[in-house]
């Protein structure tokens, strides 16, 4: 009973990177770079006034990615370390596609600044990762790093370069 409480409430703590993440500022800010992954639901769910719904979607993302921690499992799934891969370099790829758009829209301090935290989010989750291979998991760090790999799609991931509808 104690691991899906903490699960659920691990799930529950990933609405406050989401919602900082695209509502404090409404504009792209550093600590408020709109990020793809809720910025496009917000945008798509706009016209029924229901942006706010897009702030649920990286928690029901991670419920569904390792719905096994509900159970307390410190078995860590391979399938991880491929989602970490492709979005640091599909993260990387948006930054090199939209750096002229972010230094033309958002400024230089904005976009060197978000730029600088994704390289510290992407080094510091490598880093742990690498020590998931090396280490006997335990549950309390498998919910640890996948809760901030999910805390990083919600608030920082694919930030929004780039002109404003």
């Amino acid at each position: 009973m104690k691991f899906s409480w903490m699960t659920l409430l691990s799930g529950m703590a990933l609405l406050a990177p989401a919602w900082i993440g695209l509502f404090l500022s409404g504009v792209p800010t550093v600590s408020a770079p709109l990020p793809a992954l809720t910025v496009i639901p917000a945008f798509l769910l706009a016209s029924g006034h229901l942006t706010f719904v897009a702030i649920t979607i990286p928690t029901l993302l991670f419920f569904a990615w390792h719905p096994a921690l509900f159970k307390g499992s410190s078995i860590f799934p391979k399938r991880t370390y491929v989602l970490f891969t492709a979005v640091a370099v599909l993260n990387a790829i948006c930054f090199i596609g939209g750096w002229k758009f972010g230094l033309e829209y958002q400024g230089a301090r904005y976009t060197y600044a978000v730029c600088a935290i994704n390289v510290a989010w992407t080094a510091g989750l490598g880093m742990l990762l690498w020590r998931c291979r090396r280490i006997t998991m335990s549950f309390t760090y498998n919910l640890a790093v996948h809760w901030l790999l999910f805390a990083w799609l919600a608030w920082y991931a694919f930030p929004y370069l780039g002109e404003l509808p």
